[in-house]
């Protein structure tokens, strides 16, 4: 079974500038009296909150198995993901009502200070996605930090037109209507997120399995003349287990057979903590319905 990657160090920066950034934004935004800037910083203080989870439970994902808890805590991963997705949500939703009222009683905003201000978050954001780029291809938790980097990224950019049109034009009600855009970026970005981890949380097949494949491909070896019972869930957001039972007249084919067939499934679909019943099919097993296939 390997090992998670650690991103402990990509965890400690991207905190530390992303919560200099948080005051420092929030401060600018209260004194330019710019509802986008103050969105953002709240936006960025949720991703803040977001990277300390995240990096909570990769940590817990690597402590190693105890009576208590035989599979480790690697489950932690799984439920960081679905904290930040509602996390996100609840915070899109407060800056979307603030912003709609702004939008119908629009105020004075320091244009010059919101570009500025936004600039910088452009950078900081931009560099915390790069140090998780790496590890965003399978593994949701590491995947969800990196979308929310990016996407800050992308929404200080957007700050930063909104700050030109309003010098430009002297429309006020564009700040306001930059923090919707905000809102509906954000909600685009976090509603597969918590597709994802919700289904993980449910123990359901992940989304890169495809269970009839592996229904194929147990039943096309040797000697098997049946199969039941078949489980994929995930352990973690980057490790999957599967139980089945085969049903194999022959009987037990050898410790060789098995290890090669696990060799297999972890190669070919990435699950890496198979477990292989092998019956003879003489009865039927009483405690689960058969589902013989």
């Amino acid at each position: 079974m390997h090992a998670p990657k650690d991103f402990g160090r990509a965890f400690a920066i991207g905190i530390a500038l992303n919560t200099a950034f948080v005051a420092i934004e929030a401060g600018y935004g209260l004194w330019s009296n710019s509802m986008a800037l103050l969105a953002d910083a709240g936006h960025n203080l949720s991703d803040v909150l977001g990277l300390l989870v995240a990096w909570g439970a990769a940590t817990l994902s690597r402590r190693q198995p105890s009576d208590r808890f035989t599979y480790g805590w690697r489950n932690s991963s799984i439920l960081a993901a679905l904290f930040n997705a509602l996390f996100l949500l609840l915070a899109v939703g407060v800056i979307a009502w603030e912003a709609a009222w702004r939008l119908f009683y629009p105020e004075p905003v320091a244009g010059v200070t919101v570009i500025i201000v936004a600039g910088i978050g452009i950078l900081i954001n931009g560099f915390t996605a790069y140090l998780f780029a790496g590890g965003r291809s399978g593994d949701i938790n590491i995947e969800g930090a990196y979308l929310h980097m990016f996407a800050d990224a992308a929404v200080s950019g957007g700050v930063v037109i909104a700050g030109l049109l309003m010098i430009t034009s002297g429309w006020e009600w564009i700040d306001p209507a930059v923090s919707l855009v905000i809102v509906v970026v954000i909600v685009w970005q976090t509603w597969r997120l918590l597709r994802e981890s919700v289904t993980m949380s449910l123990a359901g097949v992940p989304a890169a399995i495809d269970v009839d494949q592996v229904r194929r491909f147990l039943l096309a070896e040797h000697g098997v003349t049946g199969l039941h019972d078949l489980h994929i869930w995930p352990m973690s957001t980057t490790e999957i287990a599967l139980t089945a039972h085969l049903v194999m007249p022959d009987g037990h084919p050898g410790d060789a057979v098995l290890f090669r067939l696990a060799v297999e499934l972890r190669d070919r679909f990435g699950i890496v903590h198979p477990t292989l019943q092998i019956e003879r099919g003489e009865r039927t097993c009483p405690l689960e319905p058969a589902q013989v296939v």
